[in-house]
């Protein structure tokens, strides 16, 4: 029997789709089974390790993950953060609220709207900042901080933080109060967020930690998705506000946990 005059472009289909089926298949053997069996990595501070790296609403939802940490003061954080053009967020009032309201429906600016509260280890934020990413608050970028050792391996605070890019608003589905929507990727705004201190000469330092592990198909408390290769990047930051003379000393993961990166970015990129 004659074959169909379409069948040439049916049978690439099926060669693509089996080319896809076999690079997921081998991503997540070695996302989800090779490597976390294999890889080993000293962390620089021990004071931080066997922590669920993901942050919880008021009601004990799981929330956003964790996925920075910077090492200094409280001073040397608001120093360094001013240094990158971010501000300091308001507490939510009665008027900060109809402030922000006001900025997404009047599209004007309000450069330290509130952020919605998180919690984690039971504590809520204790900084947060964000930066305009439009003339409204309905964009942002943001990242709430909590301090979680008082001095850590450099003799310094330590501090875990969980940044994500807010790309428009809604109200929330527990509070009815006016909250954000988070964009997916949340890496690239931890990669941003790291990029933009080291840009300013704020950071000494960086290097990678175990954060919550490789996540394709996360949630967060108000059921945006998200999705990561599970690390937390920490910057040590400069003290005293003292700019660095160069940009930071990246110090490189191990070559397995490169290896896990590299198969989660090519695995999310093509489900995403």
């Amino acid at each position: 029997m004659n074959e169909p005059v379409d069948g040439k472009p049916r049978r690439k289909r099926r060669r693509t789709a089996k080319v896809l089926a076999v690079v997921v298949a081998a991503y997540v053997a070695v996302s989800y089974v090779v490597l976390p069996a294999f890889w080993t990595r000293k962390e620089h501070d021990p004071g931080l390790s066997k922590r669920a790296m993901v942050t919880a609403n008021a009601q004990g939802i799981p929330g956003d993950p964790i996925n920075v940490g910077l090492i200094g003061s409280r001073e040397d954080l608001v120093r360094a953060f001013q240094a990158a053009g971010w501000y300091p967020a308001d507490p939510i009032t009665l008027r900060t609220s109809l402030e922000i309201i006001g900025s997404v429906l009047l599209d004007r600016p309000y450069k330290s709207a509130p952020v919605s509260p998180l919690f984690f280890e039971g504590r809520r934020e204790d900084l947060a900042f964000e930066k305009p990413a439009g003339a409204s608050a309905d964009r942002r970028e943001h990242v709430r901080l909590w301090q979680v050792l008082a001095s850590g391996a450099d003799a310094r605070p330590v501090w875990l933080g969980s940044a994500t890019f807010d790309s428009g608003v809604t109200l929330s589905r527990d509070t009815g109060q006016v909250t954000h929507r988070i964009a997916p990727n949340v890496d690239q705004e931890r990669e941003s967020l790291i990029d933009g201190l080291n840009s300013a000469r704020m950071v000494s330092r960086i290097y990678q930690m175990n954060g919550i592990g490789p996540t394709l198909n996360g949630r967060n408390g108000e059921g945006d998705p998200y999705y990561s290769d599970g690390e937390i990047w920490v910057a040590r930051l400069v003290a005293a506000g003292q700019q660095a003379a160069k940009p930071a000393e990246i110090m490189a993961p191990p070559p397995l946990i490169q290896l896990k990166d590299t198969a989660f970015s090519l695995g999310s990129r093509l489900l995403n």
